[in-house]
């Protein structure tokens, strides 16, 4: 059963099983491939000749990635629908937790939202064969789907992998902080004895591997996904601005589900993806809550079928740690209002990057003067510069307004070593320049950091409503 999809009751328990048996390489007719140790048959109960009895709960780690297509299709509908085959293949299997997986943004395959699915699915030992059996048919259909795929310069490449107990977590931090090569990641889900099924292609195997490393913990967020009915698919969604804004108000526990600024609401693709829409909240409970609200609404299309997800979004995980700095060069704009300035921190020299989307940091770069004192967080780019996501000034040098005034004109220069002297009256001053402190008031900023608007900001970024960078 699973308690987390289109059901009243949330939340069931994990249990942890025993009598694992690692499943082996096999090869079969359709390119399907399995990595691991040892061998399961794919009848049901049958331990691929090891003479062992399965038997008492067993936890299977299952993670899914790279299925979808630039126009069509989304990997969250097809997990849902392999929980769904899974269901009705064995009854009594539970679904313990399903999670929703954001990777590194700069992946040269990712593909929209950049997301992997995993689950925790407990069944009895004696259903191994079931399960993989299930697995397999599911996976097949797939690939026939995927095989219809329109020409793309990143076809998709599905993989799905299964593992019988925990795995390494640095599959995540890695796949979630930088580029992951292939072959060196395969090689690891061989050796720790996962089994996966896989087309020509195994790029999937990447995201889905770091999929089911993750852990979350007690700042993790949820979003529940709604899909759409298939014949609804492409066609315009009906999810009102004000339906989500009226959402958030009646559900506190909600939030990045609207951009304040643009009036619009953020909930719903733009794609024609099997997607109605995401809620994000603080708990699962308020996104079903929120969920139940919006279906009764005559503004909101209907939604067939929905799951809650617990999510890496909002975590930072992709950041590092805040960066400090000095600016040492005028800020320079390029085509498309982009900007960048050079900073020197730890006696590097470091290219700060803010895009024109990022609207306040965009504004707050173009402001910096040489000598400011900035912190900022951002993602490492291949080309070494900071991609930042927020950007804070933290001393600022004065802000040199002219020279000293004197009968309504600047003072002048007496030459060199001399005071300056006011052509009118003659009066003398000290050679100095008047300055102000720099004013950024205007910009948008919570204690003096600025982030992107909600619209502009990666499904990572943790926005400053829920803590300042560093906390």
């Amino acid at each position: 059963m699973d308690q987390q999809a289109g059901r009243e009751h949330l939340g069931n328990g994990w249990r942890q099983g025993s009598g694992h048996v690692r499943c082996g390489t096999i090869r079969r007719p359709g390119g399907i491939v399995r990595l691991g140790k040892g061998n399961l048959g794919s009848d049901r109960g049958n331990t691929g000749g090891l003479g062992l009895s399965l038997e008492g709960p067993l936890v299977l780690r299952i993670g899914l990635d790279d299925t979808d297509h630039p126009l069509s299709g989304c990997t969250t509908s097809a997990f849902d629908e392999l929980i769904t085959h899974l269901l009705e293949r064995i009854p009594d299997a539970e679904v313990n937790e399903r999670t929703l997986v954001r990777l590194w943004p700069f992946a040269e395959r990712r593909t929209r939202g950049n997301g992997a699915l995993s689950a925790q699915i407990t069944i009895d030992g004696s259903q191994i064969g079931e399960f993989r059996q299930s697995c397999q048919e599911w996976f097949d259909r797939m690939l026939a789907e995927v095989s219809e795929h329109p020409p793309s310069k990143v076809p998709a490449a599905p993989v799905l992998v299964v593992s019988e107990g925990p795995v390494p977590e640095e599959w995540y931090w890695e796949t979630v902080s930088g580029h992951v090569d292939l072959e060196p990641r395969l090689k690891q889900v061989r050796a720790d004895g996962c089994w996966l099924l896989a087309g020509e292609r195994l790029w999937g195997a990447v995201g889905a591997s770091a999929a089911i490393a993750w852990s979350p913990n007690s700042s993790s967020t949820w979003e529940l996904i709604a899909w759409r009915e298939p014949g609804m698919i492409g066609l315009p969604r009906q999810v009102t601005s004000d339906s989500v804004r009226l959402m958030e108000r009646r559900n506190p526990m909600t939030f990045v589900n609207r951009d304040p600024t643009a009036d619009r609401g953020l909930i719903a693709p733009r794609t024609p993806c099997p997607v109605l829409y995401g809620i994000r909240g603080r708990t699962s409970e308020s996104v079903v809550k929120a969920h139940r609200w919006m279906q009764v609404r005559t503004d909101v299309e209907r939604s067939t079928r929905w799951a809650v997800h617990r999510t890496n979004q909002l975590s930072d995980d992709h950041l590092g740690t805040v960066s400090y700095g000095t600016v040492i060069n005028h800020p320079e704009e390029t085509k498309g209002a982009h900007s960048n300035v050079a900073v020197v921190s730890n006696g590097n020299r470091i290219s700060l990057v803010a895009f024109s989307e990022g609207g306040p940091v965009n504004r707050l770069l173009r402001r910096l003067q040489v000598g400011d004192r900035v912190a900022w967080l951002g993602l490492i780019a291949p080309d070494g510069a900071f991609h930042l996501e927020r950007l804070s000034l933290r001393d600022p040098t004065p802000r040199v307004a002219g020279r000293p005034q004197c009968c309504g004109k600047s003072m002048r220069s007496g030459g060199a070593g001399q005071q300056l002297r006011c052509r009118e009256c003659g009066s003398k001053a000290v050679r100095e320049w008047v300055s102000t402190d720099a004013d950024v008031s205007d910009i948008e900023a919570v204690a003096n950091w600025s982030e992107p608007t909600p619209s502009n900001r990666r499904h990572l970024s943790r926005p400053l409503e829920l803590g300042l960078p560093g906390t």
